[in-house]
């Protein structure tokens, strides 16, 4: 009958052959300061350009590689007027990294595409309330009589107002999106170019 192995020396024998590399390790941690410091630039703590500089030119390829996986996550729609400020932010970031005429425009095209989104967001919420208003108001007094005194509903309350605003809002953000993913795809190609 053959020997029984424990879970602990299979392991062990698979990896004997394996020896730490140094250099792998230090590019791991450059990549994952990187990540760190795109998040400090977001909070408003650090200065990209001067931590890259001061990098050693061995790790700034995997420093840049953390800081463009954290920032481009952050390049989508906003959902809100605040939204807007970090994406910008997001988008000097790369800036720094890619440092790419082409991409200077396209985040200036990015910036008035978010404005004009924003704008036409809160437009379409004030349509999609105006339109959803008379239902609402019908609820409100049908609740009204059965109760005996007087409800108000808010919308944002309401399954079937949050369904139809859903519904509305979507159509816009898909008429964004294609541009969004064009922008990401672009920053990757240039991002790409210049490691």
């Amino acid at each position: 009958m053959g020997i029984i192995k424990t879970a602990l020396e299979i392991a062990l024998e698979r990896t004997e052959n394996v020896k730490g590399d140094r250099f792998n390790v230090d590019q791991f941690e450059a990549k994952q300061r990187g990540k760190k410091m795109a998040n400090a630039f977001l909070a408003g703590e650090f200065d990209l350009a001067e931590e890259i500089k001061n990098t050693h030119s061995e790790q700034q390829e995997n420093l840049k590689q953390g800081i463009f996986d954290v920032l481009i996550t952050h390049i989508n729609l906003p959902a809100v007027k605040e939204d807007e400020k970090r994406i910008e932010l997001a988008g000097k970031g790369l800036q720094t990294i890619i440092n790419n005429k082409k991409f200077n425009v396209l985040l200036q095209q990015l910036t008035q595409v978010l404005s004009r989104y924003l704008q036409e967001s809160s437009q379409y919420e004030q349509a999609i309330r105006q339109q959803y208003a008379p239902k609402l108001r019908y609820k409100e007094e049908e609740l009204s009589r059965r109760l005996g005194r007087e409800v108000r509903i808010d919308p944002l309350q309401d399954p079937e107002f949050i369904t139809f605003y859903n519904q509305h809002m979507n159509i816009l953000k898909n008429n964004y999106e294609p541009f969004i993913k064009q922008v990401k795809e672009e920053a990757a190609n240039l991002f790409g170019d210049v490691s």
